[in-house]
């Protein structure tokens, strides 16, 4: 028994090395080493100048890592650096890692994407539209709406679901009052209870008619647990995480991690400073070393640069990563196609925003490159075209100079000179 047992944690370690990326030299995979300074230069002048405390930038091409850098302080109090291997809140990044499980779900044949969420979560039977609200008490008229929550709906945000604590003032006002949560720093009560609850409030908009950033993934991840018989927690531990060798991706952080989870900034009044105070709808910002019991399929999630970067380069490959596969190639391109009609103006995928020819001349973006970004200055890009996995990874709360990733995003695309 003592030898099979350290035979399987030789085999895990080994697993663990055999879901990493190579390294690749940036002239070999098409980018200047000169160029990609300029992202040396740029965000060690931000750190010098007191606007982030530090950062992590990670670009694969071809899939390999061709830059990795960490730059300033996770903690500038206590002057500690920066490392590549940091933990950060990502929050909304949570929501495409959901987005996956509920396609793997989807595959196996446990519902399709018209069928309406009622069907598996009985509490969203008959939405009701919202109407009007006396601010007096926080009541409210509702009428029936036209027609069912899909899961297809639920995917895009175009459900009608509201966000708590960051969505529209009506919602903000009935969430709270309901004890609906946004999701981040929920600890001590559960997925289940909360989804439930959440299938009788009215809607800000019939399904299907219009684009409202909300609790929709957090839905997606009650879904989850119904149709696997699973926590979220652990269909991403053994359906995603393990597969893709994603060692560092927790909604609640082991002890012997704690201390590589970045500490929350913010620069208010041109001073940078830890954020101690609780945020959004009162949480504690430490909430990811806590021992919690909510997986929010919306916002829960803490994780690495390298760990996001091998889920992103899952759908670069088409659904396969170092040899697993998760998806078929048309369930990603699925994904990776635009679900929305005008009116609506936000081109989303199942589980990501898109850059398509409505939407191509905002941005240096190739056609097909998909992205997200978390509430704390997390972002990611993947671009198809180019066969590029990009991360920039801060843990602000707030800044005037949040704008810094967008700029680095400009340097890592000059650098292309292929």
């Amino acid at each position: 028994m003592k030898y099979l047992l350290s035979f399987l944690l030789c085999l895990s370690a080994w697993w663990a090395v055999a879901q990493s990326f190579a390294p690749g030299k940036p002239a070999e995979n098409g980018l200047s080493v000169d160029r990609l300074n300029r992202i040396d230069q740029l965000v060690t002048d931000h750190v010098d100048k007191k606007r982030v405390n530090g950062a992590v930038v990670m670009v694969v091409r071809n899939g390999k890592v061709v830059y990795h850098k960490a730059f300033g302080y996770s903690d500038v109090e206590k002057q500690t650096a920066m490392k590549k291997d940091d933990i950060f809140r990502i929050a909304s990044q949570t929501k495409a890692i959901t987005s996956l499980a509920v396609m793997m779900l989807f595959e196996e044949g446990k519902f399709l994407l018209d069928d309406p969420v009622s069907r598996y979560i009985p509490e969203f039977k008959n939405p009701k539209v919202l109407g009007t609200v006396n601010w007096a008490d926080t009541s409210y008229t509702t009428q029936p709406a036209k027609g069912e929550i899909t899961i297809r709906q639920l995917l895009t945000h175009t459900s009608g679901i509201d966000y708590a604590s960051i969505g529209s003032q009506e919602f903000k006002a009935i969430y709270a009052k309901a004890g609906i949560p946004s999701g981040i720093g929920t600890n001590n009560v559960v997925l289940a209870d909360k989804m439930k609850k959440l299938g009788g409030m009215p809607l800000k908009h019939p399904p299907g008619e219009a684009f409202t950033y909300g609790l929709n993934t957090d839905v997606l991840g009650y879904l989850v647990e119904v149709l696997s018989g699973m926590s979220l927690d652990q269909f991403f531990r053994t359906r995603i995480f393990q597969p893709l060798g994603m060692t560092d991706t927790y909604f609640y952080l082991p002890k012997e991690k704690h201390a590589r989870l970045v500490p929350l900034y913010q620069v208010t009044d041109d001073k940078l400073s830890k954020v101690s105070n609780k945020v959004f709808d009162n949480i504690d910002l430490n909430y990811p070393t806590m021992a919690g019991t909510y997986y929010s399929g919306g916002a829960g999630l803490s994780s690495t640069t390298e760990d996001y970067a091998k889920f992103l380069q899952l759908f670069i490959n088409k659904g396969e990563f170092n040899g697993i596969r998760l998806l078929s190639r048309k369930t990603v391109e699925l994904m990776l196609t635009n679900q929305t009609k005008p009116p609506i103006t936000e081109q989303v995928g199942l589980g990501f925003g898109l850059e398509t020819n409505m939407n191509d001349y905002q941005s240096i973006y190739s056609l097909g490159t998909f992205s997200w970004g978390g509430a704390f200055s997390t972002n990611y890009w993947a671009d198809p075209k180019e066969k590029m996995v990009c991360l920039v990874y801060t843990n602000l709360m707030a800044s005037p100079y949040r704008n810094m990733n967008e700029k680095v995003k400009t340097l890592i695309y000059q650098a292309i000179v292929d």
